[in-house]
């Protein structure tokens, strides 16, 4: 199963790109997901970046595999999970 999540419409809303980023990892979780695509999209990267740091606090971290950036679209990663 592959949930996708687009940041597009709340990209200057720090709390709301925290709790979708979480709600979305939690989804995975529950549903057992393998790969969730998360689209902050192209721009000044600056919203990439927010998510990178995001996905890398301890806590999350522990939750995911292992994250890829897509090599053709700049604008997209994917975060990849083995459930027990």
């Amino acid at each position: 199963m592959k949930l996708k999540l687009d940041l597009h419409d709340i990209y200057n809303k720090g709390d709301q790109i925290d709790r979708a980023l979480r709600g979305i990892i939690d989804e995975a979780i529950r549903t057992r997901a393998t790969e969730v695509e998360i689209i902050p999209g192209k721009g000044s990267g600056q919203l990439k970046k927010k998510v990178l740091r995001f996905l890398d606090q301890k806590e999350i971290k522990a939750l995911y595999h292992r994250i890829d950036k897509d090599a053709k679209n700049h604008g997209r990663l994917f975060v990849y999970f083995r459930h027990k």
